[in-house]
């Protein structure tokens, strides 16, 4: 039997890749907007990522499937900063659209791990 990681995960690899992204994207910004929209974005985008990686090193199903179930909201809690992004001209329609492409393949693969632990834990719902 092999052993998995944390890493082996590829949605746990794709949330921890987003979150670098929208930290250097923010990084960037002027004191004011890093101060107010570039933390919380940051915080939620960091939130996927560590809820999963927490979730995961739990090893008991209902505790693993909780932490998913905060990692989905911190996806959708960074869909919401992404979108006010876009409105207060702090990113362009081209990366508002690119990150938010991502953050769907996130939430979609996030599901269907959700899915998996169920169906490991003998739920066949996979909720």
């Amino acid at each position: 039997m092999s052993h998995h990681t944390l890493e082996d995960l590829e949605v746990y690899r794709l949330a921890d890749s987003f979150s670098d992204e929208i930290w250097f994207l923010v990084s960037g910004w002027d004191y004011f907007t890093k101060d107010t929209v570039g933390k919380q974005i940051v915080r939620s985008a960091d939130s996927i990522s560590a809820n999963i990686a927490e979730g995961y090193g739990r090893y008991h199903y209902k505790e693993n499937r909780n932490f998913c179930y905060f990692s989905r909201g911190s996806i959708l809690e960074t869909k919401g900063w992404l979108q006010k992004s876009k409105k207060r001209n702090l990113i362009t329609e081209e990366q508002f659209n690119d990150l938010f492409e991502k953050l769907q393949v996130i939430h979609i693969k996030l599901n269907a791990y959700l899915k998996f632990i169920g169906k490991r834990n003998g739920n066949d719902k996979g909720e």
